[in-house]
């Protein structure tokens, strides 16, 4: 079995088609059924965030698979085969597994070195672990690139090279603000949405001094939450989104950031021309969109005094560049653990086929020892004992080189080769190495004690 990856992302496609492919927190599970339920994918993880849609599956062929996973996304996005393969980027086994220890290091993100993937990677397969979807493939893979992300950003500064998505627009609404007029820094923000984006623009406006943030959602109570979580110390308000309360809102605010999981705009141009009404602030509005899809309907820029900064316009931004040193030091801790887990789980391909030859040697020893005993009855208990300890042992010294080699070679990629010839030589029979395999970890799990 292999892993398949399907992707796309903000660096292999524009907006227009990210939000095409935006899948809501609703629909992950029932796309991850429909992959699934393909006889070509066994596993499925789907990790969606506001600039990236991937879909890792385990599966037995390539093909099958990829025209299974672009079938399933056909449907959700009304995109033919064409227009998905034009902007997507597939990976396959090895090529597959490096995509998703980059992607958890923040290495692959729109902001190098921002730390929210993580939390994402980690929703995406605890999603796929309830729903039945992520089987020991997909734990491993996802349980070691959560350690690879944690590590990247223990060991090398590129958190603090890089920064989040939203800190990058801020700085340039606070950019564009001085630069149309010296209006000084942000006082007062609404902020739209209330999950994990949202929470993270109130509380990096709120650590910049903002003195007063509205929190708006559609289900009040959920903005009330937030806000809660920081009144305390903040000036953070909480309303629901009626039109009215919002415009009134806007109209006074030096920002407005929006993040929010609707698959529709939350903030059109008659919302944003009643706040411009009410204006007393001499100050331009500036609207940090960083929903996908967007929040704000296109037409808003167009209004005068009001200025969009959305995440096609963050993509080459300074700020979501890491420093070199930082960027080269994350690589090459993605590398070696990259490394490290390829060996690993080229060792595990040939466990089964070293239990069944030990299974083997462990049966042979056995008649050996019983056609013994019928042979010589007047051996006693303790001749017999040691007889047999010693047929063991010889068995165990002939087979150590074998089975230490096979392993050393699985490592190196070579280990399927030898291990193909061992069952040949050997003559185990096709499936006893996996069944030996199977019946091991059976007893493992029940607490049973090795057989050998």
């Amino acid at each position: 079995m292999s892993v398949l990856l399907f992707g796309v992302s903000h660096r292999s496609a524009p907006v227009s088609v990210l939000e095409r492919l935006t899948v809501s927190e609703t629909d992950r599970p029932k796309l991850v059924e429909a992959l699934v339920q393909s006889p070509a994918v066994s596993e499925a993880m789907l990790v969606s965030t506001c600039n990236r849609v991937e879909v890792y599956a385990v599966v037995e062929a390539f093909h099958p698979a990829l025209e299974a996973v672009g079938d399933v996304f056909g449907d959700h996005t009304g995109m033919t085969v064409s227009e998905l393969t034009g902007h997507a980027y597939v990976r396959y086994s090895e090529a597959a597994v490096e995509h998703l220890f980059t992607v958890a290091a923040g290495l692959d993100s729109m902001v190098v070195g921002e730390q929210q993937i993580l939390g994402q990677i980690r929703t995406a397969y605890t999603e796929a672990d309830e729903n039945k979807s992520a089987g020991r493939t997909l734990h491993e893979l996802a349980q070691q690139a959560l350690r690879v992300g944690k590590r990247v950003h223990h060991e090398t500064g590129i958190d603090r090279a890089g920064a989040s998505v939203v800190s990058v627009a801020l700085h340039r609404a606070s950019t564009l603000r001085n630069q149309t007029i010296d209006h000084g820094p942000i006082r007062r923000a609404v902020v739209f949405g209330a999950g994990a984006m949202g929470s993270l623009a109130t509380s990096q406006l709120a650590g910049d001094g903002v003195d007063h943030i509205t929190v708006v959602n559609r289900t009040t109570d959920r903005a009330v939450e937030v806000a809660q979580t920081m009144s305390e110390k903040y000036g953070i308000t909480a309303i629901g989104a009626d039109p009215e309360t919002v415009a009134e809102a806007m109209s006074d605010a030096d920002v407005v950031v929006t993040c929010t999981g609707s698959v529709s705009s939350v903030i059109g141009v008659a919302e944003v021309h009643s706040a411009l009404k009410q204006r007393t602030n001499p100050a331009p509005l500036i609207i940090c969109d960083l929903g996908i899809p967007r929040d704000v309907e296109p037409a808003v820029v167009q209004l005068p005094g009001v200025y969009v900064v959305d995440i096609e316009g963050l993509r080459d931004d300074s700020a979501t560049k890491a420093a070199q040193d930082d960027t080269v030091a994350a690589r090459s801790i993605v590398a070696s653990e990259l490394s490290d887990y390829l060996a690993a789980q080229r060792q595990a391909e040939v466990t089964p086929t070293v239990a069944a030859l030990r299974h083997r040697a462990a049966e042979v020893v056995d008649a050996e020892i019983l056609r013994l005993q019928s042979r010589l009855p007047d051996l006693d208990a303790a001749q017999r004992d040691e007889v047999a300890k010693t047929v063991r042992r010889v068995a165990d010294k002939l087979l150590h080189a074998p089975t230490v080699r096979v392993k050393q070679f699985a490592s190196s990629g070579r280990g399927d080769h030898y291990a193909e010839a061992l069952r040949e030589l050997f003559e185990l029979k096709p499936g006893a190495a996996e069944s030996v395999a199977a019946s091991e970890a059976g007893a493992a799990a029940a607490g049973e004690p090795d057989a050998r």
